[in-house]
């Protein structure tokens, strides 16, 4: 809880000045550290509480692998910043230029060292999801068309996946299990398009969606993040 609330504190107001057309990216999947990791961390590099985020896999072609990052890297500070979890990470990272070098701070079992990434521009699949994710939801794919409750589904149609407790899309009522079929003014038949809307979508306005909710259909109005 602690970790999250220096998270947010630091990273106030970054998205806001961020166009989410040209969000950076470094090419990595990861995860926050177990209470059990942090305190080998502790122990290992003599650091009074251990913190960071763990590369869980370095995506082939990326940012990140030209820049010699590997699975199993913790990540303890991007430029001057400290990294306490993955959230800030992404934002950190999101909001960094694409024309210079950034510094990336990491602990190896052998120590530490510093890495010079040039990020790339997002690829729209990964900044649909993202863009989502800052809303506070999920997508998977859809189920293949049949009849739900005596309603046609339209085939490949994304559902809803996760919902974020606390987010501005469990506010606004989505519901884990909704079939989406349009996002602003956008009919979205499969999760690839529905991506293709969410990366078109700015941050620093309401996000506008239908759903199928059994046999219903119930718009959604998501306040920005």
């Amino acid at each position: 809880m602690r970790r999250a609330l220096v998270a947010l504190l630091v990273l106030a107001g970054v998205l806001q000045a961020v166009d989410a057309h040209a969000f950076s990216w470094l090419g990595v999947r990861i995860r926050d550290l177990s209470e059990q990791e942090m305190e080998e961390i502790a122990s290992h590099h003599g650091i009074r509480e251990g913190f960071g985020v763990v590369i869980v896999e370095v995506l082939e072609g990326t940012p990140a692998a030209h820049s010699g990052l590997r699975a199993g890297d913790i990540v303890v500070a991007f430029g001057e910043r400290p990294v306490t979890e993955t959230r800030m990470l992404q934002r950190l990272i999101a909001a960094a230029p694409m024309d210079a070098e950034a510094r990336l701070t990491i602990l190896r079992r052998e120590g530490r060292r510093q890495l010079n990434v040039r990020l790339a521009s997002m690829p729209r699949d990964v900044l649909g999801d993202r863009v989502a994710a800052e809303f506070g939801f999920a997508l998977r794919d859809g189920q293949p068309q049949g009849e739900l409750g005596g309603a046609a589904v339209a085939s490949g149609a994304p559902a809803i996946a996760v919902v974020l407790r606390g987010s501005a899309a469990e506010r606004a009522g989505l519901e884990v299990g909704d079939v989406l079929l349009q996002i602003g003014d956008r009919a979205v038949i499969s999760r690839d398009a529905a991506r293709d809307a969410l990366a078109d979508t700015p941050l620093d306005r309401a996000l506008s969606v239908a759903v199928r909710r059994g046999e219903r259909r119930v718009s959604v109005t998501i306040a920005h993040p």
